[in-house]
């Protein structure tokens, strides 16, 4: 299964192009993981941090009035971390293919923590290891 994010683009999003700033897809993806993330409802003092993004640019993405849909899905999971593939795109044009490493984090000892058993069920249902395209492509 995955996950669809629909994003709306800021006008301060845009270059002096009138392209979307290729550092704000960061932020796109960003808003995307959390929206995500919080599909698990759960309140902790636990929470995740980024270790790696690695994104590839495919075509400049137009600033418009309409959102952009970010598609999002699981690719890997590891005792200590897990692996979040992304699509930024309309429905014939992808714009951004991306991934982030994401480390399970406890705020109150400051270290990283492994995956509780809950939280890899979670990310169970969301994993699509087939299409690991998101940078391959």
């Amino acid at each position: 299964m995955r996950h669809n994010y629909r994003c709306p683009l800021r006008w301060s999003d845009m270059d002096a192009y009138g392209h979307v700033n290729n550092a704000i897809f960061l932020r796109y993806l960003e808003e995307a993981r959390i929206d995500f993330l919080a599909l698990r409802a759960k309140e902790s003092e636990e929470g995740s941090v980024v270790a790696r993004h690695e994104i590839d640019y495919k075509r400049q993405l137009v600033h418009r009035p309409d959102p952009v849909d970010i598609e999002l899905w699981v690719t890997e999971i590891r005792a200590a971390s897990f692996t979040i593939a992304y699509q930024v795109k309309d429905e014939e044009l992808v714009y951004v293919r991306a991934s982030t490493v994401v480390v399970p984090f406890d705020f109150e000892t400051q270290r990283p923590r492994r995956i509780t058993s809950e939280e890899r069920e979670f990310l169970e249902r969301y994993r699509d290891g087939a299409e690991e395209e998101a940078v391959a492509a």
